[in-house]
């Protein structure tokens, strides 16, 4: 049974834990600053920089308040991070281009190679490393601005885009996409938060309980490139469409499992409407008994269980970024769409706004 976070929280502020100051800078010549939004028990800290999570603050089922949300005490943290993606805001196209190329209205464009020899989240200056224009309009709203000229890593077209993050009174954070172009481009935007629902530098997220509503997931070869399959995920140690945990089967002798050194998959959601939005994803944290609901307009959500965390950085706790203990659950149209005719395109027209909703829904699970 689960009930909603209504508990009176007692304990220090969450702005105890970062300096604003820490966050205060100059980057190529616009201002970042760190913003806190707050609904009734629920706290989350955003900067601009690379429009990143850097803390998400709720009760536990002891009422403790716990940071869900893995990030840096600082700007400078996260731009020496190892890690580029911590918390980021992702674009152009999040996920994967098969070799940095693809093809559009028969001219070929090719985007920055950073991952093995294929394009991740955007390219080599992905929106991880924009300074967003922010405006905070009240207290739990906080809209971020950003014009990507046209060929910006290699993409068409002046895109202006405008993601708004907001909490509601439910525990909800709200994460609202708009973009339009003068050319047609490409457009595949998520954020990149790393949870851990027991806390940030509580260790391990492979005990965390994970539930996906994807009865099929994307293949993929040894580049983490989809080879244009949707496969069924039963037998597979991909089936969560009943809970299981994290780490039950993540060491399977399984190919898929072997070419993502563990789950970086992208999983193709049911369908099956709530609220107009697709239910997509329920995790329950073991020690706190959060509960982490997704709920998304995309298609597609990557699950990733922190396979690359190697205790190179260090968040505001304190604690390293040890492997796997911290997860992401990516709402998304799928990888390398540009060059996947079967999956749902990405494209934008200029006569077209792309606009998409994606939800994380927070609660507590009843001892």
């Amino acid at each position: 049974m689960v009930k909603e976070n209504d508990k009176t929280i007692t304990h220090d502020s969450p702005t105890d834990i970062l300096d604003d100051e820490a966050f205060d800078a100059i980057i190529e010549g616009k201002q970042v600053k760190l913003y806190w939004l707050k609904k009734r028990n629920i706290q989350l800290a955003v900067t601009n920089y690379g429009g990143r999570f850097v803390g998400l603050w709720l009760p536990d089922n002891e009422g403790r308040m716990t940071d869900v949300v893995v990030g840096m005490g600082s700007v400078n943290g996260f731009i020496e991070a190892s890690e580029p993606y911590f918390g980021a805001t992702i674009g152009r196209v999040g996920n994967r281009i098969a070799k940095g190329k693809f093809n559009l209205e028969g001219n070929e464009y090719i985007i920055p190679i950073n991952n093995g020899e294929n394009s991740l989240h955007g390219g080599k200056k992905g929106f991880q490393y924009v300074v967003w224009n922010a405006e905070q309009p009240n207290g739990h709203t906080l809209v971020l601005k950003y014009t990507s000229p046209d060929m910006e890593e290699g993409f068409p077209g002046n895109l202006k885009v405008k993601v708004t993050y907001s909490l509601t009174d439910d525990a909800t954070v709200t994460m609202a996409y708009e973009a339009t172009t003068d050319k047609t481009t490409v457009v595949n935007l998520t954020n990149h938060a790393f949870f851990n629902l027991n806390g940030e530098g509580s260790g391990t997220i492979l005990n965390h309980s994970l539930q996906l509503f994807a009865e099929k997931f994307t293949p993929v070869d040894k580049g983490l490139i989809p080879t244009g399959e949707l496969k069924s995920v039963k037998g597979t140690p991909f089936d969560f469409i009943e809970q299981h945990n994290i780490g039950e089967r993540i060491a399977a002798d399984d190919q898929q499992l072997e070419n993502g050194a563990g789950y970086d998959h992208n999983f193709v959601l049911n369908g099956a409407k709530s609220n107009g939005m697709s239910h997509a994803a329920k995790v329950i944290g073991d020690k706190s008994g959060i509960v982490m609901d997704v709920y998304t307009e995309e298609p597609g959500i990557q699950f990733y269980s922190g396979n690359f965390m190697a205790s190179e950085n260090v968040f505001k706790s304190g604690a390293k970024d040890d492997y796997r203990t911290a997860f992401a659950l990516e709402t998304q149209h799928f990888p390398d769409a540009p060059n996947q005719p079967v999956f749902p395109s990405i494209v934008l027209k200029p006569e077209e706004t792309y606009h998409t909703v994606s939800k994380y829904k927070f609660s507590i699970m009843t001892k």
